[in-house]
């Protein structure tokens, strides 16, 4: 069955002069323009191919890859605007309709947005949508704490950064946990910090447990020896400096530098950490 909105992998049923004609099945023949069907190919024969309706309600085909497909989240541009509605770049020669009622606020040409790809009710048309809440999942999320996903920045509040975790769920990374920046549309990798009892997931940019100190630790080790034995920063130094130069959190910095010390590895003082003399 053909999926509108996917990648299908579909058979050339027959060979004309403006192109070729793809097996359907039920859907009937959907057609591939000459100027993008490989020179090479022949009858019965199978390409993948993007499948939507073009301007006529038409089943088409095209090799070109989009930017996201049918269910998918993705940051896509404004190229246009119309009474009705938007319109997305997202890499092919048709461009992507977001209804106004499918804005969760008015589009601005130029302008950047995080929408979900659905197909309408109406009339099966791929479209888009901003407002990417009533599309997460309401069911009680399956990760596990320490967990890592994949995230897609989509919100900044006044508590912090809203993201899509796993394509799936909202997950927040509260604006006092982040040392370096993010931005809307940004892909980054986290951790399951906390799933609460509300069901909301609290996100971490650093990686938790024993580990993640443990790696940490081998890395401050190796920037001192690589600063002659001694390194300004210490546990009084801001988060900012501490991110800056190693990439974590002030509070796993501290947990490092700590088990380090228990050690008798380093010494520190209010000037610095330095290479304790074994």
């Amino acid at each position: 069955m053909v999926q509108i909105g996917k990648i299908n992998k579909l058979r050339i049923k027959t060979r004309q002069a403006y192109g070729v004609h793809l097996d359907g099945g039920d859907s009937g023949d959907i057609l591939l323009l000459k100027k993008e069907v490989p020179k090479e190919c022949q009858s019965g024969d199978e390409l993948e191919v993007f499948v939507y309706l073009d301007r006529e309600d038409q089943l088409r085909a095209t090799t070109k890859k989009p930017y996201a497909i049918v269910g998918q989240f993705a940051k896509l541009q404004v190229v246009a605007n119309s009474s009705s509605g938007a319109y997305l770049d997202w890499g092919l020669g048709l461009d992507l309709f977001v209804p106004k009622s499918e804005q969760q606020e008015q589009m601005k040409a130029g302008n950047f947005y995080v929408v979900f790809i659905f197909l309408s009710k109406k009339n099966g048309s791929i479209v888009a949508s901003s407002k990417v809440d009533k599309f997460l999942s309401s069911h009680p999320p399956k990760f596990e704490e320490g967990e890592e996903v994949d995230l897609l920045i989509f919100d900044k509040t006044d508590l912090g950064f809203r993201a899509i975790v796993n394509s799936s769920h909202e997950g927040m990374i509260y604006k006092n946990e982040v040392f370096q920046k993010l931005h809307m549309g940004q892909h980054l990798k986290a951790y399951i910090k906390k799933i609460r009892e509300d069901l909301k997931i609290d996100l971490s940019l650093q990686q938790p447990g024993y580990q993640r100190v443990d790696d940490i630790s081998q890395a401050i080790l190796d920037t001192i020896k690589d600063h002659d034995g001694r390194i300004a920063l210490t546990d009084k130094s801001p988060p900012e400096e501490i991110y800056s130069q190693f990439g974590v959190s002030k509070k796993t910095f501290k947990k490092a530098i700590g088990s380090l010390y228990k050690k008798r590895l380093i010494t520190i003082d209010s000037s610095g950490i330095k290479l304790a003399r074994l």
